[in-house]
């Protein structure tokens, strides 16, 4: 039977230090430079795990949410990242005025709001 020790998620920029500095600076979550210019990874709170963000000449944004970000009020966060200069992208047609797809409104699921990162990929805040 497959049995994997441990195991990690990545995904690509065009531009990684800028990427870097936008998880690090704007976003604040930590991040360690493992090849300068190159690779860095980043600490999900709350745990252990690593994403590795790497380099990549060709890269093309993710079609997908690459990073989820659970936080315990997406308004307070919206408006968080508003005063940051990020405002959330209105995808779906489920998404009320703020860019909130509510999960009530649904029927299941959090409270999620989407952005993207400097290179175009797409992260989420969201409220359980």
């Amino acid at each position: 039977m497959f049995r994997p020790q441990s195991g990690y998620s990545g995904f690509s920029v065009d531009d990684v230090p800028a990427a870097e500095s936008f998880y690090r600076d704007v976003l604040g979550l930590e991040t360690e430079v493992l090849v300068e210019g190159q690779m860095f990874r980043l600490r999900l709170p709350g745990g252990a795990a690593w994403v590795f963000v790497y380099g990549k000449p060709d890269h093309v944004p993710a079609s997908y949410t690459v990073l989820n970000l659970v936080v315990d009020d997406v308004d307070a966060a919206l408006d968080e990242l508003a005063e940051l200069g990020l405002e959330p992208q209105h995808l779906g047609g489920h998404s009320d005025e703020r860019g909130v797809m509510r999960g009530r409104s649904v029927g299941r699921g959090p409270d999620i709001a989407w952005f993207t990162d400097p290179a175009g990929n797409v992260f989420s805040v969201q409220q359980p």
